[in-house]
């Protein structure tokens, strides 16, 4: 084995256990924020049962679940990480040749701009269409409120899978596919679009200080993030519909998904962490606001996976 290809082994293996401990750490978070995201599209939690909140959700899992449940759906979410990653290195600099190449980012801006947004829709849907059953399963499993074995919708990760592949076929394992696309090109679009204009405010771009520039990142990780949720949680509730049939389906599609959610359950509904504020002191809502800030690292995660394609 060369040193190069040696080198690149070792990063990997390195970068996959960094991101299994970093995705484990927050992983009860993350399902309590896929929770709230999917609760009234699913059928185990009825309306009466439906998390008031943030600290609600946080207090009833470990009571209704067990402790252990807070990690739900993270073993197929560290797994998505290595196709991930080796994606990224088979794919990386092809796409950037394809829709970048001889392009000035200074001369052409517009040209350079759309070109981004190209390739990065080519990535992550190259990169989607391998690892979206994974993303499918955690979120299902995420979103399965059984405590028992005999209570829970799925008993694992293959149970999962091969329980909505016997139901729906490969469709059922996509579902949500094309709108998780277009949140990606709409975070790229938000990113590159602040980014840019945050550094072309600058007196001198090319010497930034360090903190400046830390400040940008994640002032534009944040925006973008935050523009592109409504599509996370569309693709979160559309994951949902598989398996189900007859008068059980919700949405017709993607575009009656956005209209039912926005018609039932009011437009904060897509940034459905703190849909609904569980009612308690001041404590209780700077807590909630807290968790907000922590929940949205999943969702940013996901898209600055794909980002790294290009």
């Amino acid at each position: 084995m060369g040193d190069q290809a040696l080198s690149f082994l070792k990063d990997f293996l390195a970068g996959g256990i960094a991101a299994a401990i970093s995705k484990t750490a927050v992983a009860p978070i993350e399902r309590v924020k896929l929770l709230l995201q999917v609760q009234h599209a699913s059928k185990q939690i009825t309306a009466e049962k439906q998390y008031k909140g943030i600290i609600d959700c946080i207090v009833r899992i470990p009571k209704e679940q067990g402790i252990i449940s807070f990690w739900r759906g993270n073993l197929a979410n560290v797994i998505r990480y290595f196709p991930t990653q080796a994606l990224n290195f088979a794919f990386k600099d092809k796409y950037k040749q394809i829709f970048l190449g001889g392009v000035d980012r200074h001369k052409q801006f517009w040209r350079y701009f759309a070109g981004n947004l190209a390739s990065g829709g080519a990535a992550g849907a190259t990169s989607l269409c391998f690892v979206y059953p994974l993303d499918f399963a955690r979120t299902r499993l995420a979103a399965d409120v059984g405590k028992g074995v005999n209570e829970r919708e799925f008993t694992g990760l293959g149970d999962c899978i091969v329980k909505i592949f016997k139901s729906d076929g490969l469709r059922g394992l996509y579902q949500g596919f094309s709108v998780s696309v277009q949140g990606i090109i709409i975070y790229r679009a938000a990113y590159f679009g602040v980014y840019d204009t945050a550094k072309g405010m600058l007196p001198d771009p090319k010497n930034v200080h360090i903190v400046v520039s830390w400040m940008i990142a994640q002032t534009v990780t944040a925006v973008a993030g935050l523009v592109s949720y409504p599509f996370d949680t569309v693709r979160r509730r559309m994951m949902m519909q598989s398996g189900r049939k007859g008068a059980d389906i919700m949405y017709k599609g993607t575009i009656d998904c956005w209209k039912k959610i926005a018609k039932d359950e009011g437009s904060k509904a897509f940034f459905k962490v703190n849909n609904t504020s569980s009612p308690g002191t001041r404590s209780d809502s700077q807590k909630d606001q807290c968790c907000q800030i922590l929940s949205h690292l999943g969702q940013e995660e996901s898209y600055q996976e794909t980002e790294q394609l290009s």
